[in-house]
């Protein structure tokens, strides 16, 4: 017996539900008793391909003339080793920053860089191997606003444990309380108010900055897959002009947003080293 077709509406409902642990959408703005699986899944396997390349390279340098893999990654290294040497003063520090800086760009373009596969490839391919025509499954981590959080809450982590690191942990306390005010005893509350507020806005503008870009190119993806199945020569040509085009511009959209969260990364751990 044949199914209706859903209504546009149905359809991008249906896409940007996630595979999660509890089988319907998240309800809450905040569930910690959900889990997006697809979120995990696609995020896990795209970070160890990640590294596969980057051991792979590092396995295969050699200090003759780079073949083109080599020369691909040495470009990026060198790109992102300049970038932390303008910002991170401390050579020791740059050390493990450096790389975690091109580990981070390199896995958000890969993440990003899923929203160019066709809209309903995976969720179909999920639909027939799991048997059941209504699965859930998206497919781009950074579009989930709980995968952009995690990478920018784990950033700010890094910010703490520099501040420790750096200032010591009376330093930064007594950093926490004096700065940007001033050293005063009734300024220590608003200084510390300050400081919370500054430490809450970079990492929540740091999520929601990738989240909402990628979010609203998974979208177009979306409405430009909408306009193909109208059945019409115009719906057609129009999906096959505006696809071409929003992705030709969305490569743009993938590395810059990418590039923008690991410079993010670096002012802020740059900021860690800074004394007020």
């Amino acid at each position: 017996m044949a199914t209706e077709a859903p209504t546009s509406g149905e359809y991008i409902v249906h896409h940007l539900t996630h595979m999660n642990s509890t089988g319907h959408a998240q309800k809450a703005v905040i569930d910690w008793s959900v889990w997006n699986l697809d979120t995990l899944f696609f995020s896990i396997a795209l970070g160890v391909i990640t590294l596969f390349f980057l051991i792979r390279a590092a396995r295969k340098a050699t200090p003759g003339v780079p073949g083109r893999f080599q020369a691909a990654v040495e470009i990026l290294v060198e790109m992102v080793a300049d970038q932390a040497k303008g910002i991170i003063h401390s050579a020791e520090s740059r050390k493990f920053v450096a790389p975690v800086a091109l580990t981070v760009f390199l896995w958000i373009f890969l993440m990003n860089s899923m929203d160019f596969l066709p809209v309903d490839l995976l969720p179909r391919l999920w639909a027939m191997i799991s048997g059941n025509e209504h699965a859930y499954l998206r497919v781009v981590p950074t579009a989930d606003l709980n995968g952009t959080l995690g990478m920018s809450i784990g950033v700010l982590l890094i910010c703490l444990y520099y501040n420790v690191k750096i200032k010591g942990f009376s330093g930064w306390v007594h950093e926490l309380f004096t700065a940007p005010f001033g050293s005063h005893p009734l300024l220590w509350p608003v200084n510390f108010l300050m400081q919370i507020i500054e430490f809450l806005a970079k990492t929540v503008s740091h999520g929601m900055r990738l989240f909402g870009n990628m979010y609203a190119g998974e979208l177009i993806f979306m409405l430009i897959a909408l306009l193909g199945g109208t059945a019409t020569v115009f719906g057609f040509l129009g999906h096959i002009v505006a696809g071409s085009i929003w992705a030709v511009f969305h490569i743009l959209i993938v590395a810059l947003q990418a590039f923008i969260f690991m410079m993010l990364t670096l002012v802020y751990i740059g900021q860690a080293h800074e004394s007020h």
